[in-house]
């Protein structure tokens, strides 16, 4: 583990930027619906967007300007509506956003990347969004990101935001994030938008390795339920305000740094997981032994995708046997008696053995790691679009308490971790309204 500490501020904890949310009259519920990001001076960008084949207009819109231009000011964030699957209005709706902010900003709109979130096939209310940016632009300040945090969720019930620090010689350089994110969560992006700012000066080349490196162990390494989105972002910032010396390869200085990047991408997955729609825990799934990291980490995502396992620890029953299953069907060739798994502190299964163990304490074991209570009469689901609500305020994310599935696949070096939640019945209930 790198040599940092944990600090408040989420974006604006690193120098040279402010941030600021408010509401825009996007969603249907009248929460704050935009969000803005700004650097003090050109930062240098890089991004990992969704993979799948139909994209939001933001994310086209991003990809494309940060292939030939590494440099960014802004990032201008709506929620309400995903404006995917909008056809050619939705990109000029997006390019329209992008010009109007800049021009409130003073600077040009090739230095604005933009993202969005809500429902797919619905458009920007972009009068609604440009009449906004005056007062977003005045309510800037470097102490923003809370504002910024609450303005981008939807689904979520909690906002997302950390901020670490570490020192390269004798200065300080900070890494903060916001994200959301709750449904519509799976492996190689997600329904979901990250935003992380550094103060460090990072060669872009080098800068997007970095972002690469870490979205595969973070964001590309949890599940909700199995669903890629159209507009999952992933979006990072860096600015060299710390007035360090230049990174430019790998070393020491940029290990920490990448190392750091990791710890703050990791940090907004798990809350993101554990913020999964319906859900009550988290889980967190660690497989050793495989031939390589890439194998452990695909066995790992799959026992945490799988929607039998998560229904299994949503009912406190230590079923083995469909993570012995999910781990089978991962796709990677291990051999059976080698495989050994463990709950908690809980052996269950050994050199191709079941093993005796206590069923009622390794439940009771599962029940304790049940997270949110809601209070009395509350409902999943407010058919607004936006379920957000006051319950932001309701219970602690509880990071550090998941359900811990241990995997062994044989005595390979290959370790790796993934992140989901259990399923329950709220996640359908949530879904089947989604839009009605």
């Amino acid at each position: 583990m790198g040599e940092w500490r944990e600090i408040s501020g989420g974006v604006t904890a690193a120098r040279g930027y402010r941030a600021a949310g408010i509401k825009a009259g996007l969603k249907p519920s009248g929460l704050p619906d935009l969000a803005l990001i700004v650097s003090d001076v050109d930062a240098i960008a890089a991004g990992v967007f969704t993979t799948s084949q139909v994209k939001a207009a933001c994310v086209e819109y991003d990809r494309q300007l940060l292939q030939t231009k590494h440099i960014a000011r802004a990032i201008l964030c709506n929620a309400g509506q995903a404006n995917a699957a909008t056809g050619e209005q939705g990109m000029k709706d997006a390019q329209a956003s992008a010009v109007a902010i800049a021009h409130e900003l003073n600077i040009t709109p090739d230095l604005v990347l933009l993202a969005s979130t809500g429902v797919i096939g619905q458009r920007i209310k972009i009068d609604a969004l440009t009449s906004a940016l005056p007062q977003l632009v005045a309510e800037l300040s470097e102490t923003g990101s809370d504002a910024a945090a609450r303005a981008i969720i939807t689904t979520d019930l909690v906002t997302k935001s950390i901020a670490l620090e570490t020192n390269i010689g004798d200065r300080p350089v900070r890494i903060g994030g916001i994200a959301k994110g709750s449904g519509m969560i799976h492996p190689n992006m997600a329904t979901m938008l990250a935003f992380v700012t550094c103060d460090a000066a990072v060669s872009p080349s080098l800068w997007q390795q970095m972002l690469t490196k870490a979205a595969d162990k973070s964001f590309n390494s949890i599940t909700v339920d199995g669903d890629t989105s159209t507009n999952d972002s992933l979006i990072a910032l860096a600015n060299g305000q710390s007035r360090t010396p230049a990174i430019t390869e790998m070393g020491p200085e940029a290990e920490n740094l990448t190392e750091m990047l990791t710890e703050v991408c990791q940090y907004l997955a798990k809350a993101i997981a554990r913020d999964g729609e319906g859900a009550t825990c988290l889980i967190e799934v660690r497989v050793t032994g495989a031939q390589n990291e890439l194998a452990a980490r695909q066995i790992a995502k799959t026992i945490a995708g799988s929607s039998l396992v998560k229904a299994a620890i949503f009912g406190r029953d230590p079923n083995w046997g469909r993570i012995a299953a999910a781990a089978g069907r991962a796709g990677v060739t291990f051999e059976q008696e080698n495989l050994k798994i463990q709950l908690g502190d809980f052996l269950l299964f050994a050199q191709g053995q079941p093993l005796a163990f206590d069923k009622a304490a390794a439940s009771a074991y599962l029940k304790q790691a049940a997270g949110y209570s809601f209070p009395e009469g509350f409902t999943a689901t407010d058919n607004s679009n936006d379920l957000s609500g006051d319950r932001t305020k309701i219970a602690p994310q509880r990071l550090n308490n998941p359900v811990l599935i241990y995997v062994s696949v044989g005595n390979g070096p290959g370790t790796g971790k993934a992140w989901g939640c259990d399923l329950s019945y709220d996640y359908v209930k949530i879904n089947a309204e989604y839009t009605t």
